[in-house]
C-alpha cells in the first residue's frame, strides 16, 4: 500500500524512499571501514545504541518522500518541523524539503475539510490548547451547516472575483483558509520523520494531525522498523 486516505478528502502517499535500517548501520560503521550485508542482532543493538546516545547523523542517510493532501491547519502545524529541523536538540540539519501547491498559480476547485455533526469537539477543561470530549450531535449539526454556508459564500465570492478579472493570488483572499486542503511534497530523513511522529502521535496532539501521523507511520514502518522503534518513544513502549 502506498496511499492512505485521511479525514474525508485527504491522503498521504509514499512517493519514494532511499535506504533501510541497514543504511543506518553502514553509515555508522563506515568510521571503522566496516559494512554489514544483512541486518542481524548485532546491527539492531547498534541502532539502539545510536538512538539512545543521540548519535543521530546515521539516521539522516535514509530518506523518504511523501505527497500529502491535508487541510491548511494541519499543513501549518506540520511545516514547523521543516523550519525547526536544523535546530532541535542540537542535531544539525536533518534533511527536510517541502514544496507546496499555490493558489497564485492554480485555480482548481477548492476542497474543504468539514467536520461532520458527530466530529466537533469541546474545548478542554484544564488546558489552553487542544480539545475535549465530542459535542452533542445536535450542536455539531448546527455548526456543520454554518461552516458549509460560510464556505459556499467564500467560494461564490472567490469565483466572482475571478470572473471580474482579479488575479488568482488576490481572489484567494475570499476563500476560508484553515479548512482548505493543500497538497505538498515532503522529503525528509528518517530522523526528521521520527521526530515528527514522536510528537504528533501523542494523545494530546491535535486529532487531525494525529491521523496523518498514523498514516505516515503505517507507510514507512515496514521499511525502517528498527530505527523507528528506537527513535519514537511510543513504539519503544510497544516493544
Amino acid at each position: 500500500m502506498t496511499v492512505i486516505k485521511v479525514l474525508n478528502e485527504g491522503y498521504v502517499r509514499l512517493v519514494d524512499h532511499m535506504g533501510s535500517d541497514l543504511t543506518v548501520v553502514n553509515s555508522a560503521r563506515v568510521s571503522y571501514a566496516k559494512q554489514s550485508l544483512e541486518l542481524d542482532e548485532r546491527d539492531k543493538k547498534l541502532i539502539k545504541f545510536l538512538a539512545r546516545e543521540g548519535h543521530t547523523s546515521p539516521f539522516r542517510h535514509a530518506i523518504v518522500q511523501f505527497e500529502v493532501y491535508a487541510p491548511l491547519m494541519v499543513a501549518r502545524q506540520w511545516w514547523k518541523y521543516v523550519v525547526g529541523s536544523a535546530h532541535y536538540e542540537g542535531t544539525g540539519d536533518s534533511l527536510d524539503a517541502w514544496n507546496e501547491s499555490s493558489r497564485r498559480y492554480i485555480t482548481e476547485d477548492p476542497v474543504f475539510y468539514i467536520p461532520q455533526a458527530g466530529e466537533w469537539r469541546s474545548k478542554p477543561e484544564n488546558s489552553k490548547q487542544g480539545s475535549g470530549e465530542r459535542l452533542a450531535w445536535e450542536l455539531g449539526e448546527k455548526h456543520t451547516r454554518e461552516l458549509m454556508d460560510f464556505i459556499e459564500s467564500g467560494i461564490a465570492k472567490y469565483e466572482a472575483a475571478l470572473s471580474d478579472g482579479i488575479c488568482a493570488e488576490q481572489a484567494r483572499l475570499f476563500l476560508p483558509a484553515y479548512g482548505m486542503y493543500v497538497r505538498w511534497y515532503w522529503t525528509a530523513s528518517v530522523q526528521s520523520v521520527a521526530h515528527f511522529l514522536a510528537q504528533r502521535l501523542e494523545h494530546d496532539a491535535q486529532q487531525e494531525i494525529q491521523e496523518y501521523a498514523k498514516a505516515i507511520l503505517e507507510l514507512i514502518r515496514p521499511i525502517y522498523p528498527v530505527s523507528l522503534e528506537q527513535l519514537v518513544p511510543d513504539l519503544k513502549k510497544e516493544g
